[in-house]
């Protein structure tokens, strides 16, 4: 059995320690140790992730599977186009991985979204990452691709989208 709830300054660890066990496996392989290594300790520091709840920037979901966090995502409103929400992150652990958590947490953000009257929903995702096919499948098409510069590094995205 599964819960969900909004995340708190208080879940930061536990964000923090979800993110480390899923980034080495799904991207360690695409992008390399040296990249997974900056880009957790940059987009998944404590105080990035700490002023992402505290400021509002980012709602954060937390699964929970029999009270232990297992998954959680991330949304706002795009910052370009607030009719365009954005699910900034989406991870699961990689031991619950096929459960359907990650369809039912895009569920739940899409459910939010309609909730704030917004009809339109984006993610970015790698352009080698095999998720592209299960957003697919939620019914996320590509609408165009977006090379992000981050530190001496480049993230290599398509941008997919989907109306609610």
């Amino acid at each position: 059995m599964y819960t969900i709830r909004e995340a708190t300054i208080a879940d930061v660890d536990t964000i923090l320690q979800i993110a480390e066990a899923t980034w080495w496996p799904t991207y360690e392989h695409l992008v390399g140790k040296e990249q997974v290594e900056y880009m957790l300790s940059t987009i998944y520091s404590r105080d990035k992730i700490t002023g992402q709840i505290v400021n509002n920037e980012q709602t954060f979901l937390l699964l929970e599977e029999g009270g232990k966090p297992v998954a959680f995502a991330a949304y706002s409103p795009r910052e370009e186009d607030a009719e365009i929400y954005k699910l900034h992150k989406l991870y699961c652990l990689p031991v619950t991985q096929g459960k359907g958590y990650g369809k039912i947490l895009i569920n739940a953000v899409a459910d939010k979204t309609r909730e704030a009257g917004k009809h339109t929903l984006d993610l970015n995702v790698n352009r080698y990452n095999k998720a592209k096919t299960f957003y697919e499948k939620m019914g996320f098409e590509v609408v165009y691709e977006e090379d992000i510069p981050i530190g001496d590094y480049w993230m290599n995205d398509y941008v997919m989208r989907k109306s609610l």
